[in-house]
């Protein structure tokens, strides 16, 4: 190759690299991250940073999941800087929640999750409404009944996002933040009712098909190799052989009334 190529080449990868270094939104490779702005109840603003790398469980051919989620920012009128993170566990094989929600009263912060595919949702308790509420108690986040949170937060106000890394670049590259305006639109195409408003009544169709599962010593079972069982006392035993906690043993409801 001659020289002035050579060079021309250089000064071409020196380019992208400046260019790569001043977006707003970047992935690379197994990570990604972007700033995207949040609008609260009571119409205040403010910008958070949100990261997440990938890898973890999934089949053949198919992109990794999400293996752990992050969101920090800073709170109204502070300097300090908080941190919520949305952790990989072997049990789920990925991030046990995808956010949905940050919210901010009397200066407490409060984030609106939802449990992670099947495994996440039965992991979480089932919940119904769909959501895992945590409060910032000063010191660390802490999880709360749903019946805790504000009355107040009403708006999903977080890109739900659902492997749509594309439009969150895209809509980040002009003023180095998604806006809210963007954040709504890239939500907009999700129909789920969840995803519409923070819904405060339960509804039949919260668990999406999740059928309900238990945790074993090897992984997961349905309630049916519990109920399929002869005898409540049979039932027992068997959670026993599958090193399930005598709290977390369905027989007591499986076979109310028939023991």
């Amino acid at each position: 190759m001659k020289k002035g190529a050579t060079m021309r080449h250089w000064l071409l990868a020196v380019s992208l690299m400046i260019l790569g270094g001043g977006m707003s939104a970047c992935a690379m490779g197994d990570k990604m991250s972007w700033k995207e702005e949040v609008l609260l109840h009571d119409g205040k603003k403010i910008i958070v940073e949100r990261s997440q790398t990938y890898g973890g469980r999934h089949e053949i051919g198919q992109s990794p999941p999400i293996r752990e989620h992050t969101i920090s920012f800073s709170l109204p009128s502070s300097n300090k800087t908080l941190t919520f993170k949305s952790e990989y566990s072997v049990d789920v094989g990925r991030a046990n929640l995808n956010l949905l929600a940050l919210h901010v009263l009397n200066g407490t912060p409060y984030i609106v999750a939802e449990p992670n595919l099947c495994l996440a949702y039965n992991k979480w308790g089932r919940p119904n409404p769909p959501y895992v509420i945590f409060k910032y108690d000063g010191k660390a986040w802490q999880r709360i009944p749903f019946s805790q949170l504000p009355a107040d937060f009403k708006a999903i106000n977080l890109i739900v996002n659902n492997g749509r890394e594309e439009d969150i670049q895209r809509a980040a590259s002009g003023p180095g933040y998604v806006s809210v305006a963007d954040v709504q639109h890239i939500n907009s195409s999700l129909q789920q009712p969840e995803y519409k408003t923070i819904l405060r009544e339960a509804y039949p169709t919260a668990a999406g098909g999740c059928s309900e599962m238990v945790r074993v010593n090897d992984g997961w079972e349905g309630l049916g190799f519990f109920s399929g069982q002869p005898t409540y006392e049979a039932c027992l035993k068997y959670c026993a052989q599958k090193g399930v906690s005598e709290q977390n043993c369905p027989c007591n409801s499986i076979f109310k009334g028939r023991k």
